[in-house]
C-alpha cells in the first residue's frame, strides 16, 4: 500500500500548541473533528465596546486546575454564534478569532469562549482551524512533540 499523496500534516487527537499573540507558549489542546469551531476555557468574560467596535476581555488559564501563568486577553469580537455542547444544550457563544500554532504550523481560528473547568482539555480545536492543513489520527497522540517535563508536570499540578 503506498502513501496517500497530500500536503496535509499528520497529527494526533491530543497535541500541544501554542497561541502565541496571546502569551500562551504551550496548551495541551483535543483536536475534534465532529466540532466545527474551536473552543477555549475563558473566565472572567467582561464586554466593551472601543472606537465603536464590540470587543471582549477575559482570562486564560493554560493548566489544568492551576492560576498559574494565567494571561488576561483583549480582543474583538468576530462573531456569536449558536453552539451546541456535547451534552447537547445549545448556548449563545462569543467568537474571537486566534492564532494557534500546532506541529510547527500556524492557522487562525475561530474560537469560541466558554467555560471548560470540567472539560479534560483547556482547548478544543475544531474542523474548520485543521481544514487543508491536518489528518488527525485517532490513535495518535502528541505527533508534533511535547514541552519540556517541567512544562507537563506544571500541567499535570505538579510545578
Amino acid at each position: 500500500m503506498s502513501e496517500p499523496n497530500h500536503l496535509s500534516t499528520i497529527a494526533g487527537w491530543r497535541e500541544w500548541a501554542s497561541l502565541p499573540a496571546i502569551g500562551v507558549p504551550w496548551i495541551k489542546v483535543k483536536l475534534d473533528t465532529g466540532a466545527r469551531t474551536s473552543a477555549l476555557h475563558a473566565f472572567d468574560l467582561e464586554e466593551f465596546t472601543r472606537d465603536g467596535a464590540e470587543w471582549v476581555r477575559f482570562g486564560v488559564r493554560p493548566w489544568q486546575d492551576s492560576d498559574e501563568d494565567a494571561v488576561v486577553v483583549e480582543t474583538p469580537v468576530h462573531d456569536r454564534r449558536q453552539v451546541r455542547s456535547s451534552s447537547g444544550h445549545v448556548t449563545e457563544r462569543i467568537v474571537v478569532q486566534l492564532d494557534l500554532v500546532l506541529h510547527a504550523r500556524a492557522v487562525t481560528a475561530e474560537v469560541t469562549l466558554t467555560n471548560r473547568d470540567e472539560m479534560g482539555f483547556r482547548m478544543l480545536v475544531g474542523r474548520e482551524a485543521l481544514r487543508g492543513s491536518f489528518l488527525v489520527d485517532p490513535g495518535a497522540s502528541f505527533l508534533g512533540g511535547r514541552p519540556p517535563r517541567p512544562v507537563r508536570r506544571q500541567n499535570r499540578g505538579r510545578a
